[in-house]
């Protein structure tokens, strides 16, 4: 295998998420698509379910997997990945990167004879980089580590954090239901599992392993009238001043290429169809509020993913994730 020529299978790339990692894949420089798995859409063109890649990628979906590839990814509902490798022999020489939540607790991560790790690449940089599988994080996860994580390395949460975040319906998956609709979703806002999400075992998981102790999370998501991105603030009891924590943040994040702390407010169009994440910082009566902000395909599922890879396989970070968002 060469760093240049890295073949690549895709599994599960009809949804969403899978959709944005092929829209990736075709433009890194140094990968190189073998298949494409389906079973249900076996023989028909990639291109005729992501219509934005006609005359881009328009090979048809595989039924077979080829054991000769360097990475596999697995772009499958939560729950479904195990079953697949239970039920699929996979080359012990191929890395897997997996974007359920099948493996992303310490529980889960030892599975048939690989252990998955966590893929938070702000925090696991040099695991990720020995890794023979990663389990990405969620896309929920990663916005809230990524406000928390610096007040977590630094042992300053001190009380509980109350966290309030707004995704996109693209958040809820390709297959239609009574909430993605839109004629339900447009002009319409709701809650959805109040306090018992399930990434906030992950996000514990990662506080706990900074901070020392466990740290009480409440958190409320919220489904949003829009198609992509989130938009995450936690707030909790801080000691100190505003510049304080902008010193604790800033430090953390010096050498992250994606993840940058700014003094301007956010909006979420600055994230956008990247793979960045955006931090700011305030203070209001001793009560410290994080705002974040990813697209949650992106930075929050496939962009992650590439990243990944590309740490893997000894590549730049960066390489193949070189995005621009759109502000009007």
């Amino acid at each position: 295998m060469s760093i240049n020529n890295i073949k690549v299978g895709v599994v599960g790339g009809a949804g969403y998420t899978g959709g944005e990692l092929l829209r990736l894949l075709v433009n890194h420089p140094n990968v190189a698509i073998d298949f494409v798995y389906s079973s249900t859409r076996a023989g028909k063109a990639v291109s005729d379910t992501h219509p934005d890649l006609v005359g881009i990628l328009d090979t048809p979906f595989s039924s077979e997997l080829n054991q000769e590839i360097d990475v596999l990814f697995l772009c499958m509902g939560h729950g479904n990945s195990a079953t697949f490798l239970h039920e699929n022999s996979i080359n012990d020489n191929t890395k897997i990167i997996d974007l359920s939540n099948d493996f992303r607790l310490n529980a889960d991560k030892d599975f048939m004879g690989r252990s998955f790790v966590y893929g938070l690449t702000e925090a696991n940089t040099e695991q990720i980089k020995a890794a023979q599988a990663i389990a990405n994080p969620g896309c929920f996860a990663t916005a809230i580590q990524l406000a928390l994580l610096p007040l977590a390395a630094a042992k300053r949460i001190t009380q509980d954090v109350h966290i309030n975040a707004i995704t996109g319906s693209t958040g809820a998956g390709a297959v239609p239901s009574a909430t993605g609709h839109f004629s339900w979703r447009n002009n319409n806002i709701s809650y959805y599992k109040p306090f018992v999400h399930q990434h906030l075992g992950e996000i514990g998981e990662t506080l706990r392993h900074h901070q020392g102790e466990d740290t009480t999370l409440h958190f409320l998501p919220i489904r949003g009238n829009f198609t992509r991105g989130i938009f995450a603030t936690a707030y909790t009891p801080f000691e100190g001043k505003l510049e304080d924590a902008y010193a604790i943040y800033q430090d953390f994040y010096k050498n992250t290429p994606f993840t940058t702390v700014t003094k301007s407010p956010l909006a979420l169009k600055q994230v956008v169809n990247t793979n960045r994440c955006l931090v700011h910082l305030h203070i209001h009566n001793g009560q410290l509020l994080v705002t974040s902000i990813i697209d949650n395909l992106l930075k929050g599922a496939s962009g992650q993913a590439i990243e990944n890879m590309n740490l893997m396989f000894g590549l730049a970070q960066t390489t193949g994730l070189q995005l621009k968002s759109t502000s009007f």
